[in-house]
């Protein structure tokens, strides 16, 4: 029978016991070595206490129902994307029991200075871990904030300026200005910007500033009326945009060079479209999820043909109307309890983090 693709199939409790640990224990076992598993190798191994013929007619029956194939006559039985699907949903229902465990990534993204840093070591983190292409993003948002801004003088006619937001941007900026400001004068102008408007968004900062320039009190205070015109002038550049970070992309390499079960050079090219332009993968994410929670998309349930290769895990945070999705890709064979639970615990750290950069 050959690979059924598309479609969920039967849900885990339309399967007998003994049907979801034959199923279990061979998609482990075929993620973990990439081999047929054969009716032999399940009887000895399952814990049924049955023979390898029973063992065989349940192989048959999850044949019937498209969840395994033989890829020979002679060989034994992989899992198909509707196989995957099936010990997903068995994961998930175990998974609703169990309490999430603390792990060395807990660390890392709690010493993360903001949102953007944290979405960036999510992303390091689990492609390090997982051994596949990884990604954090944070959509455009009109409530990015002011952090910090910095004027520093590189000689007598030019100011560097330096503006940080809430959301991670650093933007540099050179002006010109007509005549020399010290380094003292300019350190005060900062601190009176940032006394002013830290923790405020950017868009109401720049009507704020139009609004003071105008006001007669700033038309006599040059000081005060330069440190305006400079964060002006700068704002004008910062615009909310995505934030997205993508990691392991040599993981996705690496599986296409295996001799077993090597990744088609059509999913490799489909990937790497997504990462030098962004908006795909963030149209891709847009059509499958659909809320907060986990999003697991497998093999032929890909809308896109050069992805059914793949399977997709995702996991999506809304704070305060802020959404952020953390997920991977990788090969249909993938370590997915490890993978799910990985993902899960990194989104539930950025929506910590996200609650705490409120406060």
């Amino acid at each position: 029978m050959s690979p059924a693709t598309g479609g969920r199939g039967p849900s885990p409790a339309e399967l007998s016991d003994r049907s979801r640990r034959v199923l279990s224990l061979l998609v482990r076992q075929y993620i973990e070595h990439g081999e047929p598993v054969s009716s032999l190798w399940l009887a000895s191994h399952a814990g049924l206490q049955v023979s390898s013929a029973t063992v065989r007619n349940v192989l048959a029956r999850l044949e019937e129902l498209g969840l395994v194939h033989q890829p020979h006559t002679s060989a034994g039985r992989v899992p198909t994307d509707i196989g995957y699907r099936v010990y997903v949903d068995m994961l998930l229902e175990a998974k609703r029991q169990q309490r999430p465990v603390q792990t060395d990534l807990e660390a890392r993204m709690l010493q993360a200075g903001s949102v953007g840093d944290a979405l960036s070591t999510a992303s390091h983190e689990l492609s390090r871990t997982l051994k596949c292409v990884s990604f954090a993003l944070a959509p455009a948002s009109d409530r990015t904030a002011l952090r910090r801004i910095d004027f520093v003088s590189l000689d007598a006619h030019r100011i560097l300026v330096v503006l940080v937001s809430t959301d991670g941007q650093v933007v540099h900026k050179v002006l010109e200005v007509s005549e020399p400001i010290s380094p003292s004068d300019l350190a005060q102008a900062a601190n009176y910007v940032n006394s002013e408007f830290v923790g405020q968004q950017l868009a109401a900062i720049r009507d704020a500033i139009v609004a003071r320039l105008q006001e007669d009190r700033v038309l006599y205070d040059r000081l005060m009326a330069r440190a305006l015109t400079l964060a002006s002038s700068t704002l004008e550049d910062v615009s909310p945009e995505p934030q997205l970070f993508v990691h392991g992309m040599s993981a996705l390499l690496d599986e296409a060079g295996a001799e077993e079960g090597a990744l088609p050079v059509t999913a490799l090219r489909a990937v790497l479209a997504m990462i030098e332009e962004k908006h795909r993968l963030v149209l891709l994410l847009d059509e499958y999820v659909d809320g907060p929670g986990l999003t697991v998309v497998i093999g032929g349930e890909h809308t896109a043909p050069a992805l059914r290769p793949l399977s997709l895990v995702a996991s999506t945070a809304v704070d305060d109307g802020r959404v952020t999705t953390v997920g991977v890709l990788g090969p249909t064979r993938m370590r997915y309890s490890r993978t799910i639970a990985a993902v899960e615990n990194a989104t539930r750290l950025i929506g910590r983090k996200m609650a705490d950069s409120h406060n």
